[in-house]
């Protein structure tokens, strides 16, 4: 059964940090790519993060490069947001996902992920 399951989101003021987590099972992880989504009434489903099989390749959205680092570790099954300088703007569900790839590339469209979960919320506040 393949589980992908986010922690870390929260509540905290803008300028403060966050870690989301997404732990995996199920799935020989190191075989994907993955990404991180994010999703609020007003903006619909955007992109904020992906990285390749090694970590090597990478995407991120312009509203968050600069302040939101990617990461995987293969060896725990899990990969990671690192969510700095917080901004109001960045208040949203956050969804991990995984994409079937074929080489060390990622993709920021959402339609090429296969599995997802169930998402974490962010909150920040002014």
């Amino acid at each position: 059964q393949v589980q992908l399951v986010e922690s870390g989101g929260g509540s905290v003021q803008a300028g403060g940090s966050l870690r989301l987590s997404c732990a995996v099972s199920g799935l020989n992880f190191d075989e994907y790519a993955w990404g991180w989504f994010r999703s609020d009434p007003a903006k619909g489903r955007e992109a904020v993060a992906c990285i390749g099989w090694t970590g090597g390749s990478t995407y991120y959205a312009a509203s968050v490069e600069g302040r939101f680092t990617i990461s995987r570790d293969n060896a725990k099954n899990t990969m990671y947001l690192q969510m700095n300088s917080l901004k109001p703007e960045d208040t949203a569900m956050y969804y991990c996902a995984a994409e079937t790839v074929y080489g060390d590339y990622c993709s920021a469209t959402s339609g090429d992920y296969d599995n997802w979960g169930q998402g974490t919320q962010v909150t920040v506040s002014s």
